[in-house]
């Protein structure tokens, strides 16, 4: 097998991965994903043990024990962009011998879980509530630059941009599936489960105007409306498309899980954001612990 050339798998001199700035011994298979670096202590402050600790840029990891289960919290910053670097770097620390710069023959599947946080588009999804992404909408175009094979629900993004009259000056959407596998692990009452919208931004790309004039006012309208047999649009993010398109290509596991501090529809906000974020920390790491 032709060995990774040194500019496209890039090491740093102590040997770890360029931008995560990680060894292979310094990750679980089980990962927390964070957008928030200030997240990932909140994550770790519950673990009973502590062995590693780093962050370089935005990319901040703990790995430790939670009730004897090893799990990596890492914080990916904001967008599908990081995810593209996270999700890659990590994949490489467990799939490739960073000696031979050759692909392992056995192949070593991780686990994600995505602890993040989101704007409903539906007036009965309440705040403060919890809700799994079965289904992600990507409007970033990052799975289009990859050859996705028959990953994507080409049906679902077609009639999206039918009904949106969805201009050719954007990104074609594309729509990915929650790992089946999580979603049996995560079948809790505490949970509603909806279909997510990951954007390319906080501001324009999520219809919000502050000085600048989006071009759709009516985006999220007809998001929220939408319908494709049977699954509607229930909620506002930046990451989980690049998420759930990337584990899949790669072989491994990911869910997302949303606390819900906005509705879009309402548009009202939490009154206790951090609160609500720690009860979907906790009641997560437990299911973890528990389950996966």
């Amino acid at each position: 097998m032709k060995p990774i050339a040194q500019s496209e798998l890039i090491l740093n001199a102590d040997g770890s991965i360029y931008h995560l700035n990680l060894k292979p011994a310094d990750i679980a298979t089980t990962i927390i994903t964070v957008g928030d670096p200030d997240r990932v202590g909140e994550v770790s402050k519950h673990f009973d043990t502590i062995e590693f600790k780093h962050q370089k840029r935005e990319f901040k990891t703990h790995t430790g024990t939670y009730k004897g289960k090893r799990i990596t919290v890492i914080s990916t910053g904001i967008g599908t962009d990081n995810i593209d670097i996270v999700f890659n770097e990590l994949d490489a620390l467990v799939n490739i011998d960073f000696d031979t710069r050759t692909i392992k023959k056995e192949h070593t599947t991780l686990t994600f879980i995505r602890i993040g946080t989101s704007g409903a588009i539906q007036e009965n999804i309440a705040i403060d509530s919890f809700l799994i992404s079965e289904k992600a909408i990507g409007f970033d175009n990052l799975l289009h630059f990859y050859d996705t094979g028959s990953l994507l629900d080409e049906g679902f993004s077609d009639a999206l941009k039918i009904h949106c009259k969805w201009s050719p000056q954007n990104a074609s959407p594309y729509v990915v599936n929650a790992s089946k596998k999580l979603l049996l692990d995560f079948n809790d009452t505490i949970f509603s489960r909806g279909c997510t919208a990951t954007n390319v931004g906080f501001y324009g790309p999520q219809g919000r105007t502050l000085r600048l004039k989006v071009k759709d006012e009516n985006l999220n309208n007809s998001l929220a409306c939408f319908e494709y047999q049977g699954v509607k649009i229930t909620n506002l993010e930046m990451e989980t498309s690049g998420i759930y398109g990337l584990a899949a290509l790669l072989g491994h596991h990911a869910i997302s899980l949303n606390a819900i501090l906005a509705n879009r529809a309402t548009q009202t906000f939490s009154a206790s954001p951090n609160k609500t974020v720690a009860r979907l920390i906790t009641t997560t790491l437990n299911i973890i612990a528990n389950k996966v």
